[in-house]
């Protein structure tokens, strides 16, 4: 049998080591499918093209390989869009491919076209049409490295269904290891020399941090010079947050007791950080140096312009430093530790707090509570994100998956799907708000088709939270916000999955207990009291710090 250029795309996949294709199909890409079945590749057909990509991004981001995402073209690959954008302001490597009417003859004029090319190029790193069968090796390896290589991000493939179709002769391309380079040997030594004469210096950690595995060198830094750090909210984990060295994330843009320690300082080591992610306001204008060491330039931006750039291999840069830095006596941590001590003071109250509906305090301490130390918590956008990041201490690097970057409402279930097919071993939780979930909620079937054990929290504030906690904070009167549920529970039921409704703050343990060492997927609707918004994050936190 002749080999048609989709059997030698999925050839070139399987070649790249993929895994899974998440998407939906159209009738441009029923070639290609046809050669998916008949591969080692599992399919993985999800109820909305958006669900499909922030899944097969949630899979780049866990493995490092773009994961790969399919659909047809015009509403298809317009679907996509949400999904591509995450993966690309987020460092997820992913390869998105569309299908296409012919390009050579077409009986059906401008029905369903688009320029997806076009569509596509301001939120990729590349996009390019496949015109012929035989740059298909080529088209494809370049379009993994191009989304794995640092910075990573999305890159797009259009594949016309006469082009899939036409025989091929070309073999597969092998794939490259790539060895990063070093930092520069005098950047270092200035670094260090930087470092040494400061003297309350501070590491923050981002998300470039996460994607790599440099938290083995990380800690020998810190263990070595004893300079506490505080992450960025997709840094969290890459150095276990138990430390006494830990500051917290930066969960809100000012005035948390971290901020007071950012202010205290003279230099900021920043590791992996870059302004796609919103930012912890580090830089000081006039006397606060930030040391800048990541994969690649930071370009400069009012919020963030570094004093020195070490670039090349994080790891490297580390173990580097590490090697050749001296502890040294002027040093001065002293306030630092106040402030960590008043933060894990503050973090505590109402942990337990008895009332309902629940307060935030008590539902990340639950969360945190029933969850294994490897455990994975995956959450969509909304208030609870905030609550989370600052109050939920990470043990290990990606236990906490969110998005600080594009932030879009309707990831968290998909993430929590692919999480747990990327690691069927551990727990996984996914909390999402009443608003979120129900942007992508029919992903629902998409988990009990797989068989996937999971555990779906619903913060139920029958509203959009984290809007109504900027409104409120603006003064202005409530409009524009709420909103009514289903009953939760039926819905789940109508799936096939359990459900449970948390009536009280003690029900929530239990719940949670029940649902995370259970086979399928629970839903748990969980009644929040967002009024400790204002009380705590704004009020509160603006009397508490300006103490420190």
């Amino acid at each position: 049998m002749r080999k048609t250029a989709a059997d030698l795309f999925v050839e070139c996949l399987e070649r790249e080591g993929v895994r899974y294709i998440f998407g939906l199909p159209g009738e441009e890409s029923l070639v290609l499918l046809e050669s998916i079945r008949k591969s080692g590749i599992r399919f993985i057909v999800t109820r909305h093209e958006q669900a499909a990509a922030f899944m097969a991004a949630t899979c780049g981001r866990l493995t490092g390989r773009a994961g790969v995402v399919l659909s047809t073209l015009g509403p298809g690959a317009t679907n996509l869009v949400t999904g591509v954008a995450f993966a690309q302001l987020g460092g997820m490597p992913l390869v998105v491919i569309t299908g296409q009417k012919p390009i050579r003859r077409s009986k059906q004029g401008l029905f369903q076209i688009i320029n997806v090319l076009e569509m596509m190029s301001p939120i990729t790193k590349a996009t390019r049409q496949i015109t012929a069968g035989d740059l298909v090796p080529s088209l494809v390896r370049e379009a993994f490295r191009r989304a794995e290589e640092e910075r990573p991000g999305a890159v797009h493939l259009e594949f016309p269904e006469d082009i899939a179709s036409e025989p091929a002769i070309a073999r597969p391309l092998d794939s490259t290891k790539l060895r990063r380079p070093g930092p520069d040997a005098k950047a270092i030594d200035t670094a260090i020399d930087m470092i040494e004469a400061s003297r309350h210096p501070l590491i923050l950690i981002a998300a470039a941090a996460n994607r790599k595995r440099v938290s083995v060198e990380l800690e020998e830094f810190i263990r070595k010079t004893g300079i506490p750090f505080f992450t960025t909210q997709m840094g969290k984990g890459v150095v276990d947050e138990r430390s006494p060295l830990s500051l917290g994330t930066a969960a809100l843009s000012e005035k948390d007791f971290l901020h007071r320690a950012i202010e205290r300082s003279d230099l900021i080591i920043a590791v992996g950080h870059d302004v796609t992610e919103k930012p912890p306001a580090i830089m000081g204008y006039d006397r606060r140096k930030v040391i800048h060491i990541n994969f690649y330039s930071a370009p400069v931006d009012d919020v963030y312009y570094p004093t020195l750039e070490v670039l090349g291999d994080i790891a490297h840069s580390i173990r580097s430093l590490t090697a050749a830095i001296r502890p040294q006596p002027h040093w001065d941590f002293g306030f630092f530790m106040e402030v960590i001590a008043s933060l894990k003071a503050h973090v505590l109250e109402k942990s337990d707090d008895g009332g309902f509906p629940v307060k935030p305090q008590r539902l990340v301490a639950e969360l945190r509570r029933h969850i294994p130390a490897d455990g994975i918590l995956a959450l969509d956008n909304g208030m609870y994100k905030l609550w989370i990041a600052r109050n939920y201490p990470a043990y290990a690097r990606n236990t906490v998956l969110l998005d600080n970057a594009l932030a879009s409402m309707g990831a968290g279930l998909s993430v929590a799907i692919a999480a747990k097919l990327i690691n069927p071993e551990r727990k996984v939780v996914c909390v999402a708000g009443d608003g979120g979930f129900m942007m992508n909620s029919q992903e629902i079937e998409t988990a009990i088709r797989l068989k996937v054990d999971l555990t779906v929290v619903i913060v139920n504030d029958s509203g959009y939270g984290m809007i109504k906690w900027k409104q409120d904070s603006m003064k202005l009167p409530s409009f524009g916000l709420e909103f009514s549920n289903p009953d939760f529970i039926k819905y789940a039921e109508s799936y096939g999955a359990s459900g449970a409704r948390v009536e009280s703050a003690e029900d929530l343990g239990r719940e949670l207990s029940d649902a995370i060492n259970s086979k399928g997927v629970t839903i748990i609707d969980c009644p929040i009291d967002y009024s400790e918004n204002i009380k705590v994050l704004t009020d509160e936190l603006t009397l508490r710090t300006s103490l420190l």
